[in-house]
């Protein structure tokens, strides 16, 4: 009895030095990543939010910018801002309970609540109607917005999105997070100081075989994720979304504005033959880039092509399959992050792209 008492009080100990390192990184943290934009209360959620008004000379109708699983509004900000702005009105949003937007309601731990959340701050801020361009899960909120909320789609541009279902499960740290105590403890003691160990590797598999862009991980504020409470609802949104997709791509056929979907072939994240190739199948007005040797992160490794891709869906005169071929040509000898993802194609099958999780860390 003495022995497990004393387990007990050492176990107990360890916990609360993790959690007080827990609680020094927090405060590193945010004061290296302090809210770059507004805050508004829209569908009783407190979001924060960067918009980039274009006035009288923009060229584009207003573009709403959804990250994806593990992120905040600075990863799509970094990587479309500066080239976008002047041209439309740009709104870059933390999704509820990610970056320094508040969780609210419990409707926000799905897409469609996400989705009607933003709509509802697009109101706020007297947006109509906007051209929706998701990232990975937020291609999952694009497309729930794109079917709840067709009034206000111009249309879509999905970025490597997940959106349908997947074979397999999610990592290990998805289900535990979630869970009551066990979960609670895990979010507020073990996860920063192991997280942050695997922000770097981890960041590598996502833009793998591509070069990760320069001083990605300090520009876009990654580590905001390892906080406890963002950890916990980015980690509420993947484990609810194998779920939410088995009920709800069926219906994805209903989407009647234009899309254009950008996916890679070695892709390490998430299955572009299952969720890019499925929006193709499902949405009736889709075009599809399939884009050899690149990974997750089109919205960095393909920017010109994404944003041509809105420049279409706004009526613009754009060979999209043009672009993906000479793209394909500069990234064609890329060969950076896991070496397993550097072989040689002929050795690239699809029963490799078999990731365990759906969309992590980005």
């Amino acid at each position: 009895m003495n022995f497990v008492y004393a387990a007990l009080m050492l176990l107990a100990a360890v916990l609360l030095v993790f959690a007080a390192i827990t609680r020094i990184g927090v405060w590193h943290i945010e004061r290296r990543n302090p809210p770059v934009g507004e805050f508004a209360i829209a569908n009783g959620t407190r979001l924060h939010y960067v918009i980039d008004r274009a006035g009288d000379a923009a060229d584009l109708p207003p573009i709403v910018f959804l990250h994806g699983a593990s992120g905040n509004l600075n990863d799509q900000r970094i990587a479309f801002q500066e080239k976008l702005s002047g041209r439309a009105d740009l709104l870059f949003v933390d999704r509820p309970g990610h970056g320094w937007s508040l969780r609210g309601p419990n409707f926000n731990e799905l897409p469609d609540g996400q989705a009607a959340t933003i709509a509802a701050l697009m109101s706020e801020l007297g947006i109509d109607k906007a051209l929706i361009v998701g990232h990975s899960f937020g291609g999952a909120v694009a497309a729930s917005f794109a079917l709840n909320h067709p009034e206000r789609t111009v249309g879509t541009v999905f970025l490597s999105p997940v959106s349908h279902p997947w074979p397999g499960g999610i990592d290990w740290y998805y289900e535990l997070t979630p869970m009551p105590v066990i979960g609670r403890i895990f979010s507020e003691t073990l996860a920063l100081p192991f997280g942050l160990a695997r922000i770097g590797p981890g960041t590598e598999g996502v833009f793998t075989p591509n070069k990760p862009a320069e001083d990605y991980v300090e520009r876009t504020g990654v580590a905001l994720v390892l906080r406890p409470w963002h950890f916990r609802a980015n980690a509420v949104d993947v484990k609810q979304l194998l779920d939410y997709v088995k009920r709800v791509s069926p219906r994805y056929s209903q989407i009647e504005t234009p899309a254009v979907i950008i996916t890679g072939d070695r892709d390490a994240i998430v299955l572009p033959r299952i969720h890019s190739l499925g929006l193709e199948r499902d949405l009736p007005n889709a075009e599809l880039l399939w884009i050899s040797n690149m990974g997750h992160k089109p919205d960095y490794v393909a920017t010109d092509l994404a944003i041509a891709a809105i420049e279409k869906i706004a009526g613009f005169d754009r060979d999209l399959q043009a672009m993906g071929r000479a793209l394909e040509r500069e990234i064609a000898d890329d060969c950076f992050g896991p070496v397993e993802r550097c072989l040689d194609k002929d050795d690239w099958r699809p029963d490799d792209q078999m990731p365990e999780s759906p969309s992590e860390p980005i």
